[in-house]
């Protein structure tokens, strides 16, 4: 899986390519939490090129949002097909993430 990292503002992007499974999902973790560390508590993840996400990659996701809660930080997701919608949807992880269509959608959401 590939991440490229965007900045904008006082939010940080992060579009995702390919798979993220047990074999990806410790790097992007490692990311993710570098980036709260570090201060960035405003996230956009572009799921535009994901194409598949397993259990093990909805755990950082929740991981995310367990570590933002505390510091009034937040994570929106866009761009999400339809298989990997399904699999929110499924997890019940669309009452938790804000979805937007765009990158400006979800940046509008984070306001």
């Amino acid at each position: 899986m590939d991440i490229v990292e965007t900045r904008a503002s006082d939010a940080v992007t992060l579009a995702l390519k390919g798979r993220l499974d047990g074999a990806s999902s410790p790097g992007f973790e490692q990311r993710v939490l570098a980036l709260i560390n570090a201060g960035d508590h405003r996230l956009v993840i572009d799921l535009a090129q994901l194409d598949y996400i397993s259990s093990v990659g909805l755990r950082v996701f929740m991981l995310a949002a367990k570590r933002l809660k505390p510091v009034g930080g937040r994570v929106v997701l866009c761009g999400l097909q339809p298989g990997v919608t399904q699999v929110f949807e499924i997890a019940g992880f669309s009452t938790i993430f804000p979805m937007a269509a765009t990158r400006e959608e979800a940046s509008a959401l984070l306001a």
